[in-house]
């Protein structure tokens, strides 16, 4: 029997979308991806689920970011139109951004790339004490994309998205909670009831203040953005590095677990 890899649960106004790869850290394929895109979008038709959670489990990682050997097994018929004009990653990113109601990225352990990028879109990021994370694309070679860009300044300001994407360093929850990245940590013991507490929490409060509160609030933080002319220069600089030799580089060397050398071109 084939197990789910991404668990969808909805338990006293707390819905959980669980991460559930453990042989290969949690890392996130594009059926999970479209899987929970497609789960976000069902509750926001209602009320039901005024909360969501995004966890890894119980095991050592939230996620290690995306598989980018996976490719898809199942696509739902509803989807093949909106993947024409958007990939797995975009849609769940935008999914989890956009959702009516409050969402809490509970890393249960450590988190990186894709996921960190999952993580910045919640509205709330918590963190057992001993969790890592990192963004890793100066290291492979890669230039990341705008609106990505984007969701982390939102998120947790300019100074520390500036450090995470050009130390491409690993970083330990403390140092995470300095930065304002998560603003819990949590003992590894105790962090599932710690986040079950604090969900229940949010979800208790009324329903229409915890909805008015996010639209206004996405409104404010999206009051600026790239010019048409930007994106397009975004886009091409992007376009770039996925045609560099030193992306090339950057991904032999992860595979052989050395240091890269970059060239510049």
């Amino acid at each position: 029997m084939t197990r789910d890899n991404l668990l969808v649960e909805v338990t006293n106004h707390v819905g959980t979308l669980t991460f559930n790869r453990p042989e290969k850290r949690n890392s996130l394929t594009p059926d999970m991806l479209i899987r929970m895109h497609l789960a976000l979008e069902e509750w926001a038709k209602g009320s039901e689920v005024r909360c969501v959670v995004v966890t890894g489990g119980q095991g050592q990682a939230f996620s290690s970011g995306y598989d980018i050997t996976a490719i898809p097994t199942e696509i739902a018929p509803e989807m093949e139109d909106l993947l024409k004009s958007a990939n797995p990653i975009e849609l769940a990113l935008h999914s989890l951004e956009n959702f009516p109601y409050p969402t809490l990225a509970a890393w249960n352990g450590f988190c990186f790339g894709a996921a960190l990028n999952l993580s910045v879109c919640c509205d709330i990021r918590v963190s057992a004490d001993d969790a890592k994370f990192g963004m890793p694309p100066a290291k492979l070679g890669l230039v990341y994309h705008a609106e990505g860009f984007r969701q982390f300044v939102d998120a947790i300001g300019m100074s520390a998205t500036r450090e995470l994407f050009m130390t491409a360093g690993t970083y330990t929850a403390h140092q995470a909670r300095e930065m304002g990245v998560v603003s819990h940590l949590y003992p590894r013991e105790t962090f599932q009831e710690e986040v079950r507490r604090f969900a229940a929490s949010i979800a208790g409060n009324a329903p229409l203040s915890l909805k008015g509160a996010k639209t206004i609030l996405n409104m404010l933080a999206r009051q600026t953005g790239l010019t048409a002319e930007q994106k397009t220069l975004a886009e091409q600089l992007q376009a770039e590095s996925f045609a560099s030799e030193d992306l090339k580089e950057g991904q032999l060397a992860f595979i052989e677990k050395r240091s890269p050398v970059f060239k510049g071109i």
